[in-house]
């Protein structure tokens, strides 16, 4: 009965330990994700808070009302 009871305890702890590595890898994906989100999304929003007010400024409106006839 006891070697019966070892060899339960045995392979649950076979299962937690495969569990656990899976788990670990899982935790690393969610977190290149994120990051990879981070990189590719908000740091070019970031970017456009600087750049969208220089290519206002430079733009010259005089020119566009003489397109439109004004």
């Amino acid at each position: 009965m006891e070697t019966e009871l070892k060899n339960r305890l045995d392979i649950l702890e076979q299962k937690v330990d495969i569990i656990n590595k899976n788990i670990r890898t899982i935790k690393n994906v969610f977190m290149w994700t994120f990051i990879l989100t981070i990189a590719v999304i908000v740091l070019p929003l970031i970017g456009m808070i600087f750049v969208i007010p220089q290519f206002m400024s430079s733009i010259d409106i005089s020119g566009y009302s003489q397109l439109l006839g004004m």
